[in-house]
C-alpha cells in the first residue's frame, strides 16, 4: 500500500513520490513553537504528527532530513512582554522552561 497525502493546492489525495531521483532522500519541514504562551494539546499535535511521519518514512527506508523552526520573537510576544512589565529574556525564559 502506497503512502498518500492530501495535496491542499490541488485538493486531491496523491501518492507520495520523493523529489530525489534515487527515491531515498527527502526533506521534512514542520513549523515549530512560538514561545509566547504555555503549550496545549493543539501545539503538541504538530510535533507529534511530524515525528510520526518522520519515523514512518525512516521505517520505510528513507533518509529523512527533518527541520523545524522555532520563533522566539513576534508581535504576540512583544505585546505580552509589555503587559507583564518584564524583559523579553525573563518572559520567554519562563515560558520556554515550561515548554521544553
Amino acid at each position: 500500500m502506497a503512502l498518500k497525502f492530501r495535496n491542499t493546492l490541488s485538493r486531491s489525495v496523491q501518492e507520495f513520490v520523493p523529489m530525489d531521483p534515487a527515491g531515498k532522500r527527502l526533506g521534512l519541514y514542520c513549523c515549530g513553537p512560538t514561545v509566547y504562551d504555555f503549550a496545549h494539546i493543539g501545539n503538541w499535535r504538530t510535533f507529534v504528527l511530524g515525528d510520526l511521519v518522520r519515523r514512518y518514512l525512516e521505517f520505510k527506508g528513507y533518509d529523512v532530513q527533518h527541520v523545524m523552526n522555532i520563533t522566539d520573537v513576534d508581535d504576540k510576544i512583544i505585546k505580552r512582554v509589555r503587559e507583564s512589565k518584564t524583559t523579553l529574556r525573563e518572559f520567554t525564559g519562563k515560558i520556554r522552561s515550561r515548554v521544553f
